[in-house]
């Protein structure tokens, strides 16, 4: 009777039990993940950052980050007028490779390398027309290049080279004489055939804007909170620091992938960058690399605490290293150890050899597996060493 008049209340299953706490989470992250998306529209400053800087900067290494040196003002000197040394003459004057200021002698020419007017002289001697005739191949060219700008000066070298034997074997075609060299090299160019830098610098610098950006977003972002006093209050609330972390990232996740759609579009349908991969695992590469990003920019923000010094450490470890360190221009193998070392820890080398494989040589997976490999060791290590400076407490 007694247990008629009280019922027994059923248990509440397990499961259940466990499911309440990730539901509050769940609820807890959205509410925080709506605020930092108002926040976001109330605050132009977020939409600059993910959006009008990255225009900026690609346009910038799109147009004057270029390598390929056309249009080269050389001087050209025929010390002795001669059928075969003019019709040489014409072929460089001819070419959209060089822009001719003729001369009589060195001299003439001399003070304008000096000056900086010509990148170099081309130099016909005064006896090339006997020693070719009597030598063919092996006469002389002289090529003299201002060496104050080395990439210019090979580019100026290897142009002369390639239109002397464009000429050479033009001539012999037509006097009838073919002249078998003891070594044929038959050059072949995979990849970029055109040999055009842009192809391999935009795909490069969009891992530079994204590291800046992804860094610039929250690291500015959170110090903002800190010197309003907004973090402290929401330290104060039941979130959870992991909960914060991951509220914090979802919204300028969000920013970030449509910053990295715009310079993608940009890259291909402005600079005509071919792409040879998968969009899919650019996606996927490109996401991890930007919660690598935003993992850093957390850390510095912990840290720092004030915008110009949010701002400044940005500034210092995330785009000098990922311009200077990361493959961007300058090849790794040509650094000394110690600096080779250190562009192991730089989630951008990653980035950027999974960039150009993707777009230039396509779905290279072991490459791009490897690469990933890094780009999600050093972002969790970004988001550990965060999680552990953030506390739930004021003091």
């Amino acid at each position: 009777m007694g247990s008629e008049r009280f019922p027994m209340t059923p248990k509440p299953h397990k499961k259940s039990l466990r499911l309440k706490p990730a539901i509050r989470s769940l609820y807890r992250l959205r509410g925080l993940v709506r605020k930092e998306l108002f926040q976001i529209i109330r605050d132009p400053s977020s939409i600059l950052i993910a959006f009008v800087l990255p225009l900026m900067l690609i346009f910038l290494f799109g147009y004057a980050l270029n390598l390929d040196a056309n249009n080269l003002r050389v001087g050209l000197v025929v010390e002795q007028s001669s059928p075969t040394a003019n019709q040489l003459s014409y072929s460089f004057i001819n070419s959209q490779n060089f822009n001719v200021t003729y001369g009589r002698s060195l001299a003439e020419v001399k003070d304008q390398v000096r000056s900086s007017e010509l990148r170099g002289v081309i130099l016909i001697p005064e006896n090339f027309d006997r020693d070719f005739k009597a030598q063919g191949s092996f006469a002389r060219l002289q090529v003299i290049a201002d060496g104050s700008e080395p990439n210019t000066a090979s580019l100026l070298q290897n142009y002369a080279r390639a239109t002397y034997q464009g000429w050479f074997l033009q001539h012999t075609l037509q006097e009838g004489v073919t002249l078998k060299p003891p070594i044929r090299l038959e050059p072949r160019v995979w990849y970029n055939p055109a040999g055009i830098s842009r192809f391999f610098l935009l795909p490069g610098s969009i891992a530079v804007i994204m590291t800046i950006i992804g860094t610039l977003l929250t690291a500015l972002v959170i110090a903002r909170e800190w010197e309003r006093g907004t973090m402290e209050a929401m330290l104060v609330t039941p979130l959870r620091v992991s909960e914060i972390l991951l509220g914090k990232l979802v919204p300028y996740f969000i920013l970030g992938i449509g910053s990295l759609l715009v310079c993608l579009l940009l890259s291909i349908f402005i600079f005509s960058v071919p792409f040879r991969g998968s969009l899919w695992l650019l996606l996927l590469v490109s996401s991890l690399f930007l919660i690598s990003a935003l993992g850093l920019g957390l850390l510095i923000s912990t840290l720092a605490k004030n915008q110009f010094i949010a701002s400044q450490a940005a500034l210092y470890s995330a785009f000098l290293p990922a311009f200077l360190l990361s493959g961007f221009i300058f090849e790794i193998e040509s650094m000394p150890d110690a600096l080779q070392k250190v562009t192991f820890i730089l989630p951008a080398r990653y980035f950027v050899q999974s960039l150009k494989t993707l777009f230039l040589a396509g779905d290279v997976y072991t490459l791009i597996a490897l690469n990933a490999s890094g780009i999600i060791l050093m972002g969790a290590l970004f988001l550990f060493i965060a999680k552990t400076k953030i506390r739930k407490r004021l003091d």
